[in-house]
């Protein structure tokens, strides 16, 4: 009898965890906070839906933030002028390379005609996929007040975290944080 009690009482308590979690009000990422070199990196205490936009890459395709859905997306806004932004380029690269199950998306946020790509490739970071933010409507989606703005976007499409500004991304706690996060 007591067997049975105890597997109901898990049952209840992994559907309870489950609509608190799928309604927002409880996040598995609460506990997990970043380390002292990712100071900048806060997290979310009600996790909400990324906003539903759209960006491009070098060739002009449009891709939707919703199909990176499912995996851990780690979405940096940036500009050539931002010049934190661009000193935390090879950073992201590196992040990216030690913490397989992170996707780094680093978006140009410039108005004009740069060639992201070439950019990249002279800063150290040619691993980087060039998205461009062609409209804005990322910086004005996520309510960027500032550049460098990075957001970590757990699987199910929710804001976990938000950082303002640079961070030492490759730091060697930042990427087991980021490696606990993503249970990689």
């Amino acid at each position: 009898m007591t067997k049975k009690i105890i597997i109901s009482l898990s049952v209840i308590a992994a559907i309870a965890f489950g609509f608190l979690y799928g309604k927002g009000l409880l996040s598995v990422h609460q506990g997990l906070e970043p380390p002292a070199s990712l100071a900048a990196l806060k997290l979310e205490k009600t996790p909400q839906n990324a906003p539903s936009v759209g960006f491009t890459d070098a060739t002009g395709r449009r891709y939707a933030l919703e199909t990176f859905r499912g995996r851990y997306v780690l979405l940096n806004l940036w500009a050539t002028w931002c010049a934190p932004c661009v000193a935390e380029l090879p950073a992201l690269v590196r992040l990216q390379a030690r913490a397989p199950g992170l996707r780094v998306m680093a978006i140009n946020t410039d108005r004009a005609g740069v060639d992201a790509a070439a950019f990249l490739k002279s800063h150290g970071a040619r691993a980087l996929i060039p998205y461009r933010d062609v409209d804005v409507t990322m910086l004005r989606s996520f309510k960027a007040y500032g550049l460098p703005l990075t957001v970590l976007i757990d699987p199910q499409g929710k804001i976990i975290a938000r950082a303002e500004g640079p961070a030492d991304w490759d730091s060697p706690e930042a990427v087991k944080y980021f490696k606990r996060v993503t249970g990689s």
